[in-house]
């Protein structure tokens, strides 16, 4: 690089070329660029968006970098906090990691902090020009958030409620020198290590499914083989399950090998043996070194095998309780293992009377959001203050227990917009949001939390049914029962009919699409379909899956994709037709709590 004059980089600069792509250019790396930038003197200067367009004086400006070596900002002598958001909206990233960051910041700002913003989504409240006192709408990279702190030069940086795109650049910031707040980058990377999280979890004695890490087919293919399938695979160091699916068999792990490396090429692939027939827990905590607040444990009411984004949940926990205080054991014991120092996710599966640790995350989650509304108790604004050296003990925090309510998230899906999409759900995520239902029974926050993403529960009508041979049990009988005592009429197909018919239901087989005409799909466009119960298994099945999907979707008829989906319906029509609704603030639910 010694040929490589200040007015070619500076030339480079203006131009927009990266450090990192400048450092390919170059046939180096990152750092060597940035440490060349600096002795050139070749630094950005950050501009003024003007919040008022000259009518007044702005007092709540943003600013964006450019490099004509000018500043129009004057950093403060204030102590300050940077928090870096979470980018994008995405799938799996979105608008929950933004709620975290914004109360951050309230609760920073209340403590005497001049807070600092960093984040390039316009779409956000975290970058409304008068949330922050200071916005940097700049790309979350290493380099322009390297070039905010050499600028701002604040007393830290926070990184752990953006979600992963900031948590990736923890290490090299601490590398840097930067004083990252909370959760060290040496305890989020021992997380993130499946290696190091398997070890440290086999030292404290906590059961994890068999798992294990690959770079390569030939790796995966041993260690596969070696767990026994089914197993789970995703790549690390990605959100919303991205590219994560349960694999069968060795060719369908060899396909998916290929795909996996194009989405993380630099870190390995996770196998873990996948846990059939478990219920699934989601835990919010918060640490600060010495105690652990447990801020909320859901239920999840799919089994394993359903993305917890994607998932229905209810808190607290209404049908697998007889663990809970095991589940609590365990989130105190990897909170201190891995030196927490603000906010944890964990997920946990129960297999019969065996709990297992699936997931640590030493962030916020998508949950947290959720979990405050539930409670009443901000868990992002806690984690912030213990995050800057306030202790839980001296925060006076309501135990997680039943407070006379419970509430249900369920997800909104994007599938009126694809109608060719499949509805059926997996462990890659797929919803674009969530909503809420409150209720002092489980069916009336089911039923509540379905009419707000947009599934009316029906009164009446024909209800149609097809599930494979494995969900064909006592959990589909109770809720066909409860069906069948509400007064529906049962249609299904000739495999579902046969065995229906054989326990004693009345039922009226239909076509499966291609069978004959009318199909269901003809029936549910003729409006003569109140809801579909519909759980395929096989290439076969998932094509009249998406016939189906797409049929109800665009007629608005409610789509149960499991049992255990069915089982809530039915608890949520049972309150529907029993119940007029009664409409309470958020707040009177607290109030109801403290009489």
């Amino acid at each position: 690089m010694a040929n490589i004059t200040r007015d070619i980089l500076q030339k480079a600069k203006e131009y927009g070329f990266s450090d990192k792509q400048l450092s390919v250019l170059l046939k180096t790396d990152e750092n060597s660029v940035r440490k060349l930038r600096f002795e050139h003197g070749v630094i950005p200067g950050f501009k003024s968006v003007d919040t008022c367009a000259a009518e007044f004086e702005a007092y709540t400006p943003y600013f964006y970098s450019t490099y004509d070596g000018n500043n129009e900002p004057k950093p403060s002598d204030r102590k300050k906090v940077i928090i870096l958001g979470g980018g994008p909206n995405r799938i799996g990233q979105g608008i929950e990691f933004d709620y975290c960051c914004v109360h951050a910041v309230f609760a920073l700002k209340a403590k005497g902090f001049e807070t600092i913003m960093v984040n390039c989504n316009p779409e956000t409240v975290s970058t409304d020009y008068d949330t922050t006192d200071r916005l940097y709408f700049e790309p979350l990279t290493f380099e322009d958030v390297m070039n905010i702190i050499d600028f701002e030069k604040p007393d830290g940086v926070i990184v752990t409620f953006g979600g992963q795109t900031p948590l990736k650049l923890a290490q090299r910031l601490a590398d840097a020198g930067v004083n990252i707040l909370g959760t060290s980058p040496e305890g989020i990377a021992l997380a993130e290590d499946r290696k190091l999280f398997g070890n440290l979890i086999d030292s404290i004695g906590i059961p994890v499914p068999e798992w294990g890490t690959a770079f390569s087919f030939t790796e995966a293919k041993v260690i596969a083989e070696k767990i026994g399938y089914p197993v789970l695979v995703r790549p690390s160091f990605v959100l919303g399950g991205r590219a994560m699916q349960i694999v069968n068999s060795t060719s369908e792990l060899e396909t998916y090998m290929k795909f996996a490396v194009e989405v993380s090429d630099e870190h390995p692939i996770l196998i873990d043996k996948f846990l059939e027939n478990a219920i699934e827990f989601d835990v919010d905590a918060v640490c600060d070194g010495d105690d652990v607040y447990i801020g909320g444990i859901l239920e999840h009411i799919e089994e394993a095998g359903i993305h917890s984004g994607d998932s229905t949940s209810v808190l607290p926990p209404q049908f697998a309780t007889q663990k809970l205080d095991v589940i609590r054991e365990y989130t105190v014991r990897i909170a201190k293992a891995l030196k927490v120092l603000g906010p944890l996710n964990i997920q946990f599966a129960q297999q019969g009377s065996q709990v297992y640790i699936l997931e640590v995350n030493p962030r916020a989650s998508r949950t947290v959001p959720f979990v405050s509304k539930s409670t009443g108790v901000p868990l992002a604004k806690i984690a912030a203050r213990i995050m800057t050296g306030e202790k839980l003990k001296d925060l006076n925090l309501p135990e997680f227990t039943y407070r006379g309510y419970i509430t249900v998230k369920s997800s909104v899906f994007p599938f009126s917009k694809f109608p060719n999409a499949g509805v059926f759900l997996g462990p890659e995520m797929r919803s674009t949001g969530e909503v809420m239902g409150i209720s002092p029974n489980f069916g009336g926050a089911f039923a509540k939390s379905q009419l707000s993403a947009g599934n009316r529960l029906p009164k009446k009508g024909s209800i149609f049914i097809s599930v494979n041979d494995r969900d064909k049990g006592d959990r589909l009988l109770q809720a066909v029962d409860g069906l069948a005592r509400f007064g529906f009429k049962l249609l299904a197909t000739q495999g579902t009919a046969t065995y229906l018919r054989e326990k004693g239901y009345e039922v009226e087989t239909v076509f499966k699409v291609n069978e004959g005409r009318p199909d269901i799909v003809d029936m549910i466009k003729n409006g003569e379909i109140a809801m579909v119960f519909n759980t395929p298994l096989g290439a076969a099945s998932r094509f009249d899956e998406n016939a189906i999907g797409s049929a109800a979707i665009l007629h608005r008829v409610p789509v149960i994709t499991t049992v255990s989906g069915a089982q809530a319906a039915v608890k949520g029509i049972y309150r529907t037709l029993e119940e007029n609704w009664v409409v309470r603030s958020i707040q009177e639910y607290y109030q109801y709590e403290l009489v």
